[in-house]
């Protein structure tokens, strides 16, 4: 099974986004899954994780409905407040909606926080151990700034699956980014934590950019990680800034073509369907 494992919808008339800024006009539009269904067809992609984008629990109930009504939509990474006392009821909560067995993991939009150590803030260690708990996977949204303060949480909370978005927005534009290949280096081994092949286009020069351009990049991981821990996403409609999404599959592929048969399977469905436990009770995800 061919997996897009990260991907999102919006609706600027319908709800307002702080990160869609002028510089993304492009795509301030309404995204919906019937205007994926068509591209994932045309790629040849049998499911998808829809991740959230707004740090609203409002639209966490939407997207586990739009899961419940859309048969490519098997999972949902959605938000809650890490740092409420009740986590536990509100997942709980979100579990009786519509689509609440989609529910397979939380973000939060670490990478906006002003403190680079918001990750090591006693409440919100107490609300990531609450998803782990409740058997979901946590989604780190970071940057090479807060990567030493993921890392310390990653290893304070070995129970807890956590996927690193978009192998943490590597500065691809520049052609190197030795900060941030230092803190991926940390996580060498590290049995808790899969990264997602996601979002690299738009970290690259939207409008001159070449597979070549990310390949040191996604190489630097695989080196550090393996190819075991690494998952694809396209991050639909954002990608649509740097390339349609039939070429972001296409890269992906492009950037795996060196691993084995078996290896590129995990990478481009298998390890997404585990990480993620699609398609299984809520009660029998992996912990």
């Amino acid at each position: 099974m061919i997996v897009d494992a990260h991907h999102h919808f919006l609706d600027p008339a319908r709800a307002d986004y702080p990160w869609l800024t002028d510089e993304l006009a492009a795509i301030r539009r309404a995204f919906g899954p019937d205007d994926l269904a068509p591209l994932l067809d045309a790629a040849g992609i049998d499911a998808t994780v829809l991740v959230q984008t707004r740090q609203d629990l409002d639209e966490t109930q939407e997207f586990l409905a739009i899961a419940d009504g859309s048969p490519f939509v098997r999972g949902v990474v959605g938000w809650v407040d890490l740092r409420d006392a009740g986590v536990d009821e509100t997942i709980a909560g979100l579990r009786r909606g519509p689509g609440g067995d989609r529910l397979v993991a939380v973000r939060h939009q670490v990478h906006d926080e002003p403190d680079p150590d918001w990750l090591g803030r006693d409440d919100v260690r107490r609300g990531i151990a609450a998803i782990g708990r409740a058997g979901l996977a946590y989604d780190l949204l970071v940057r090479a700034r807060e990567l030493p303060a993921a890392r310390r949480l990653v290893a304070a909370l070995p129970d807890v699956r956590f996927v690193i978005d978009h192998l943490a927005k590597p500065a691809i534009r520049n052609g190197s980014d030795p900060g941030w290949s230092a803190a991926v280096g940390g996580f060498r081994d590290v049995p808790n934590v899969w990264w997602k092949l996601s979002g690299l286009v738009t970290e690259a020069d939207w409008q001159d950019w070449r597979p070549a351009d990310l390949q040191p990049f996604a190489d630097r991981v695989l080196q550090v990680a393996g190819p075991d821990r690494l998952l694809f996403g396209s991050d639909w409609p954002v990608c649509l800034l740097a390339a349609p999404y039939d070429v972001v599959v296409a890269t992906a592929r492009t950037l795996i073509e060196s691993l084995s048969p078996a290896e590129r399977a995990a990478v481009l469905g298998e390890t997404a369907v585990a990480v993620y436990g699609l398609g299984v009770d809520p009660s029998a995800r992996p912990r």
